[in-house]
């Protein structure tokens, strides 16, 4: 039985506060290691009877036409027959109303062109909800379920016709619990067919274009155990799988998990804890928006054998932030590029450090990331981390960046020293820390080159008087100047002058784009010698 037991955690760097505690020292290796005793493990569910429950069994069966379905062996009048093998009257699907506070009323047999005297288990829909897909077994084989197709006669009043057994290839097994994805490309399903992992198994086939399925693939290891997983469902917006399983890490009999979907893989199952599994089997979730939906549970104090309940998720709030910063100065560096990716490099969101680079993102529990940080002038950063517990929490992680070396390029007739813009407070000729990072680098690239010497030529934006801009700009270049003196560079090496707005790279005559004015601002390192 797979669990999640000695999975480790590359938190390099990694600060956690829960409630501004428990801090976690940089460069650790934590193993993540978890009991047979789980909390809410990151998700807490308010879980009442649905209000439909009966001492036969009731499970889940998914949406159609803004009706909950529901496989039951509840008596239908004289049609009733009990089974010998199961102990249960035959199952059949039914439909019913539910409202906004999830309560289920209305019991109807779901059609009597699908319902037979047959068994009829769980069944899914496309996502225009012309064509369904059903499991039905036979009263000789009540435990072997094929798959069936059906369509909707167009313009009927619930007319299924065109009845027919899918062919997946499969033999000398049961098919069961077909879920289609949301987007209506792929249909889900589980069999104990020979060759899996070991009982039920969960796979997948693609729906082609004409309707019919291709070749059904096993969704492996990750999400399917030695043991049964069954009952595939979604989130609503198709970006996590749900299922039922024996395996993983359990507390008993069948529990609820939850798995990201990545390009044709699925992240580490996480249980989806004690506020919604029990001892008993939970199966058969489905939810009717992002946060309520049903569950069924053969839980001790229900009616009998499984009843449906209703819940309601209360999402747990995380969030990563930090800084971005010089490695070496540890000024912070705003403007920065920051992505978050998923497990499978999957781009989440995408920010900017704002002044004092800070940057922020919502995470979820028990989930893999990544952070990628770009700054011209400065090489990639990357960062991966598990969210690795499962309360109301902040994670905290400044992330260091590694400035690059400055350069030589040829301009026309000069040549110059290729480093980020020199950015001064506004209207003012005071160096912003995060310049004095580039700086640092004319002055590594001086120490280098001792036989050289520069000339700073400062240049302002189109905006204000002549002569205003002429006085800061050689304010500017002489404050570049003094910073570099400052450091030990020799004055006869550095020569400084302003040029005001007579020089621009964009000549747009006063009419200039915030991106155009800034772009005209800049302090150019020119060599002399």
């Amino acid at each position: 039985m797979k669990n999640l037991v000695n999975i480790l955690v590359l938190i390099v760097g990694l600060n956690v506060f829960p409630q501004s505690s428990n801090l976690l020292d940089d460069n650790l290796y934590e193993e993540y290691s978890k009991t047979t005793s789980l909390d809410d493990n990151g998700f807490r569910f308010d879980v009442l009877d649905s209000g439909i429950n009966t001492k036969f069994f009731e499970y889940g069966s998914g949406f159609f036409m803004n009706k909950f379905i529901v496989v039951t062996s509840r008596k239908i009048g004289g049609l009733d027959k009990t089974n010998n093998e199961t102990g249960e009257s035959d199952k059949n699907l039914f439909c019913f109303d539910y409202d906004k506070k999830g309560n289920l009323s209305l019991p109807l047999l779901f059609s009597h062109f699908i319902n037979s005297l047959d068994h009829e288990d769980t069944g899914t829909f496309s996502t225009n909800e012309n064509t369904m897909f059903f499991t039905r077994s036979s009263k000789k084989n009540p435990m072997i379920y094929e798959l069936y197709k059906a369509d909707l006669k167009p313009e009927s009043n619930g007319v299924w016709e065109n009845i027919k057994k899918v062919d997946l290839g499969f033999k000398n097994c049961s098919i069961e619990n077909p879920t289609m994805s949301p987007d209506g490309k792929t249909l889900y399903f589980t069999s104990n067919v020979d060759g899996g992992f070991g009982g039920f198994d969960i796979y997948r086939v693609s729906v082609l274009e004409n309707g019919q399925l291709d070749v059904p693939v096993n969704l492996g290891a990750e999400i399917n155990t030695t043991v049964d997983d069954k009952f595939p469902s979604f989130s609503k917006d198709g970006s996590y799988l749900y299922f039922a399983s024996k395996g993983h890490q359990n507390l008993g009999g069948f529990d609820m998990f939850r798995s990201k979907i990545g390009n044709q893989n699925y992240s580490m199952p996480v249980n989806l804890g004690s506020s919604i599994n029990t001892k008993y089997d939970e199966i058969a979730m489905y939810f009717a928006s992002n946060t309520k939906g049903y569950i069924s549970s053969n839980k001790s104090y229900g009616k009998g054998g499984f009843d449906i309940y209703k819940f309601e998720l209360d999402l747990v709030v995380q969030k990563i932030e930090g800084k971005i910063l010089d490695k070496k100065s540890l000024v912070a560096l705003p403007n920065a590029t920051i992505i978050l990716k998923d497990f499978d490099n999957a781009i989440i969101e995408t920010v900017k450090s704002d002044k004092e680079g800070t940057y922020i993102f919502s995470v979820m529990p028990f989930e893999k990331y990544a952070i990628e940080v770009e700054k011209k002038g400065f090489e990639p950063s990357l960062f991966k981390f598990v969210s690795n517990k499962g309360d109301n929490r902040t994670y905290m992680k400044n992330i260091l960046m590694e400035s690059t070396e400055a350069e030589i390029i040829k301009l026309e007739d000069k040549e110059i020293i290729q480093v980020e813009n020199i950015l001064f407070e506004f209207d003012r000729f005071v160096l912003k820390e995060e310049s004095k990072v580039t700086l640092d680098k004319v002055y590594v690239f001086l120490i280098k080159h001792p036989e050289m010497s520069i000339k700073l030529n400062a240049h302002t934006d189109q905006n204000g008087p002549d002569s205003y801009n002429l006085k800061l700009s050689e304010q500017r270049a002489a404050s570049a100047k003094k910073y570099l003196l400052d450091k030990g560079i020799e004055a006869s090496r550095i020569q400084s002058k302003g040029y005001g707005a007579s020089s621009p790279l964009i000549n747009c005559k006063g009419e200039c784009t915030d991106e155009e004015n800034a772009k005209n601002r800049r302090i150019e390192f020119i060599i002399i010698d």
